[in-house]
């Protein structure tokens, strides 16, 4: 039977870490809440010993208070675990306001820091980086130093622009830094860019040094092996992502398969379970086995890097072998329960991880579920296939509605392709991970584990893209919480129906219907929407054109990967053009100058989106458009011509304003984009005597797609149109304007040169589809926005 005592304690300290850090003045509260209730509990307690032992000793009086001094053992603990929590949140938060940095922020100093680092180097969706530079590297860390003098270590958050190599666990980086401070919600609590050169780099101490020459051998071997199978190796076998490319991360995502990208909790468990049995050969007594698993676990942990799941699974560890030292093992919900209070006291802003989340459901799903759903499978089926079926199950039924969360979308193959990928994710796995640890001392066996290694991987990676590919592989979900709680009671009612029992026909009857309504109208809504509303609309779009009225808002996708270039004057019509597109995330964001018609809609994206680039700042305009980007976690970057970087496959350049240019139009951040599908010039304002300074400065040559200059002013280059000869050009306008755009020259001026014109005052929002020979056009109304071109 299993030991659920500690779930209760669990779930408790969860949302009280999650409600202290995501209510202003919370964490105090909460924590003030919670032990004043334990010490109430506390004399309940203690009143009812008392009762108790007065009742043994006159039997005659009859009672049994042991039940009440049961419940209230049990508030104890509950109560115990919840104000642990929320004092170790409004300890943390109290932390951030105190230190320096916090001042630093409010000053926009810029003051020289040392932090150490945490976890390994991430790649970056969108990056950016100024010529001759190398892209950046999105890292986590804690300040060690701040000016010369030691600092309250607090979590932090920044992009450097050095080698891979150079920035791993617990390596020490030196640099100026702007400090930005992040929503109590985030996990770090400042955002820190570089101002100026790196001034020094330390490498890690002797003992996590040894995993640096261990990950970079291992990510070059396995560079030399072809295909998906080639970069899916080092994120099964150490955690290293870095080679997996958009295409083939998005279609793991899409059939459920994306926690294969990255180590995963499990294999913790595996590393733990075969150190222990080598030990157990070896004749040694057992708490040198218990020892021998910790030191392999501590390794293990520190090769991956401490990711949430791999930390939840390591503690989970930890205390089971520690309850195996000390001759009493312990249920495996007890240890994840009692891991999950410990992660939380240590970091409540696990609370508030999605990784965390998604690693704790899997688990509870196998430990729960995965026996009763095998064993009820098991009267239609053999019982070997009833139980691989049974537990891939078990865990998508536990972790789907936290990915609606994430996705608003059910994968409909993704319990099949779990199903096909379970035989194979532990073997790439474990070989990998051998191949890994003998490439320095044996470089041909390793090399010959990491070949092994490839086949699983291979097949993974062909179930992940031909899943993804098939026909209704996604099915759009009610987005957010309501999304997740109603998919949590379906599953519940399902898992009643499956599991429960069938005496009571009515009530079952009653059930089943609710559950065929609770799924069939999100799904009629949502997953319907696209088949009523817009049958016709692209899925495939590479950029779009909003209709946000007078203004410029072009939308840029690539991959899984979305950039914004300016966001019109209203916020309410930007955010219908969102909503209409399915967009919830904006990796890059370009304000290319700050009149209102560019950058009015800014609050309709706060909180959305990742980096903001800009040209040079105008003072209380720029503030203005600023401050509620930088205050939901975004990062300001100015730039110049010679930046550039990239958007999953895209690159692009920024290729005006010069450096030192006075704000205005003719400062409008000009943005030369290209994919494998085509080539796309985004002019913002820019007047034709800036034009011709750019040209001036800087070839261009031929382009497919431009975005008209000034929402098609007359102010124009006629040599940079016919430079460019583009064979789109998208106009940005409102009816009526006023202004007269776009004039007839700017239009005449397009004809000539062969350019379509996509202009939304006609054509409401525009959708183009590059095909490498040209763009598919769908526009929102019909075809009476375009004109001209060939």
């Amino acid at each position: 039977m299993r030991d659920l005592r500690l779930l209760l304690p669990a779930m408790f300290a969860w949302l009280a870490g999650w409600w202290a850090i995501g209510i202003p003045g919370g964490a105090s509260a909460a924590a003030l809440v919670a032990w004043a209730l334990w010490a109430t509990a506390c004399l309940a307690a203690g009143l009812a010993v008392v009762g108790v032992l007065r009742e043994r000793r006159r039997p005659a009086a009859g009672g049994d208070g042991a039940p009440f001094v049961r419940a209230t053992a049990t508030a104890l603990v509950v109560l115990s675990a919840g104000g642990l929590v929320a004092s170790s949140v409004a300890l943390g938060l109290g932390a951030r306001e105190a230190s320096p940095l916090a001042v630093a922020a409010q000053d926009h100093r810029s003051p020289e820091v040392t932090i150490e680092l945490t976890g390994a180097p991430r790649a970056m969706r969108s990056n950016w980086f100024a010529e001759g530079e190398a892209p950046l590297l999105r890292v986590e860390g804690r300040l060690v130093v701040i000016d010369d003098a030691a600092a309250h270590a607090v979590p932090v958050t920044t992009a450097l622009s050095l080698p891979a190599g150079e920035l791993q666990l617990g390596a020490r980086v030196t640099f100026s830094a702007r400090v930005t401070a992040l929503p109590a919600e985030e996990g770090a609590a400042f955002r820190l860019a570089p101002v100026g050169d790196i001034r020094s780099v330390f490498p890690p101490p002797p003992w996590l040094a040894w995993t640096v020459g261990l990950r970079t051998g291992f990510a070059e071997a396995a560079g030399a092996l072809d295909g998906d199978g080639g970069a899916l190796v080092p994120g099964l076998a150490i955690g290293d992502t870095s080679a997996v490319d958009e295409g083939l991360d998005s279609a793991m995502k899409a059939s459920s398969l994306s926690h294969l990208t990255a180590v995963s909790g499990a294999n913790c468990a595996i590393v733990t379970a075969a150190a222990f049995a080598l030990a157990a050969l070896l004749g040694l007594p057992r708490l040198l086995r218990v020892i021998v698993a910790l030191a392999a676990l501590a390794g293990f942990v520190v090769l991956v890097t401490p990711e949430a799941s791999v930390v939840r699974a390591a503690t989970m560890a930890v205390v089971v072998l520690v309850a195996v030292a000390a001759g009493r093992p312990g249920g495996g919900t007890a240890a994840l329960s009692l891991a999950v209070v410990v992660l939380l006291v240590a970091d409540p802003w696990y609370a508030r991880d999605y990784g965390f989340a998604l690693s704790v459901f899997a688990t509870a799903g196998l430990l729960l579920l995965a026996r009763p759903l095998t064993v009820a499978l098991a009267r239609w089926m053999p019982l070997p296939v009833a139980a691989v079926i049974g537990v891939p199950l078990a865990a998508q039924l536990a972790c789907q509605p936290v990915l609606v969360m994430l996705d608003p979308a059910l994968a409909l193959y993704g319990v099949p392709a779990n199903l096909l990928a379970a035989p194979a994710a532990p073997v790439g796995t474990v070989v990998g991970l051998i191949g890994c640890l003998l490439l320095p001392v044996l470089p041909s066996v390793g090399f010959a584990c990491l070949q092994l290694a490839w086949l699983p991987a291979s097949w993974i990676a062909l179930l992940a893209r031909a899943s993804s590919a098939m026909p209704a592989a996604r099915l759009e979900w009610l987005p957010d919480a309501p999304g997740a709680l109603l998919l949590a009671a379906c599953t519940a009612i399902a898992l009643w129906l499956l599991l429960g029992s069938r005496r009571r026909r009515r009530v079952r009857g009653v059930a089943a219907a609710v559950l065929i309504v609770a799924i069939a109208v999100p799904v009629g809504l949502f997953a319907g929407r696209p088949l009523i509303g817009a049958a016709t609309r692209p899925a495939d779009w590479d950029v779009a054109a909003c209709d946000i009225g007078q203004g410029d808002a072009v939308l840029l996708r690539s991959a899984e990967a979305t950039a914004l270039i300016d966001t019109g004057p209203d916020p309410a019509a930007l955010s219908r053009c969102l909503a209409l597109l399915g967009i919830r995330r904006i990796d890059l964001l370009v304000l290319t100058h700050w009149d209102a018609d560019h950058v009015g809609g800014v609050p309709a994206v706060a909180g959305l989106v990742d980096t903001v680039l800009h040209g040079p700042l105008d003072g209380d305009r720029s503030t203005r458009a600023l401050d509620p980007l930088v205050a939901a976690g975004a990062e300001p970057v100015e730039v110049v011509a010679g930046f550039g970087g990239t958007l999953a496959d895209a690159r692009w350049r920024v290729v005006w304003p010069r450096p030192d240019a006075p704000p205005g139009n003719d400062a409008s951040v000009v943005l030369d984009v290209s994919t494998p599908e085509y080539r796309g010039l985004f002019l913002g304002d820019l007047g034709e005597e800036a034009q011709a300074r750019m040209l001036r400065s800087v070839t261009l040559g031929p382009v497919d797609l431009v975005k008209v200059a000034h929402h098609g002013s007359a102010d124009q280059s006629e040599r940079l149109y016919d430079e460019l000869g583009a064979t789109v050009g998208v106009i940005g306008v409102g009816t009526d304007n006023g202004y007269g755009h776009p004039t007839d020259r700017l239009l005449d001026l397009l004809r000539a040169n062969g350019t379509a014109a996509v202009r939304t005052d006609r054509s409401g929002t525009a959708l183009l589809t590059a095909d490498g020979d040209g763009f598919g056009l769908w526009t929102e109304r019909d075809s009476a926005g375009v004109s001209g071109g060939p």
